[in-house]
């Protein structure tokens, strides 16, 4: 159960850290004025509402959104929540590696911070369940007559 649950997880991850990636590319290609006004705010979403990376980016956080709903409903959120944060990790490589960006050795280091938290996430959860009959030595498994 608990490895399907993080297959799930993972899969949810890429398609949210794939998905941002892809929102922000086409943000940098709609032509976004500095001014507030109404008129060229809908004329920006309008723009947006077209935008092939946008509409794929939303259509992957979809995706990632049901992948989450199916955690949630077979697990706690304090357990399901923190281990989203491993999409942060997964963000970064995508713009490190889809988007070219620079990302700084302090920045890693506070991926490596979300990987820590998120393995103190799963030992605790881990820790938690109950032993599983099969894993029992066999001096502990009651005897069936």
């Amino acid at each position: 159960m608990m490895t399907r649950m993080l297959i799930v997880l993972l899969v949810g991850l890429l398609l949210e850290a794939v998905g941002v990636v892809l929102i922000s590319r086409g943000q940098k290609e709609l032509k976004a004025e500095a001014r507030f006004e109404v008129k060229a705010m809908v004329r920006l979403v309008a723009e947006a509402a077209t935008n092939r990376n946008i509409l794929a980016g939303v259509g992957l956080e979809a995706g990632f959104f049901f992948c989450l709903l199916f955690l949630l409903s077979r697990a706690d959120v304090s357990f399901i929540w923190p281990l989203t944060a491993m999409g942060f990790v997964v963000t970064t490589l995508s713009a490190k590696f889809l988007l070219k960006e620079d990302v700084s050795p302090l920045r890693w280091f506070g991926v490596f911070l979300i990987v820590l938290g998120a393995g103190v996430i799963v030992y605790t959860e881990k820790a938690r369940a109950p032993k599983d009959p099969v894993e029992a030595k066999p001096s502990e498994t009651p005897r069936v007559s």
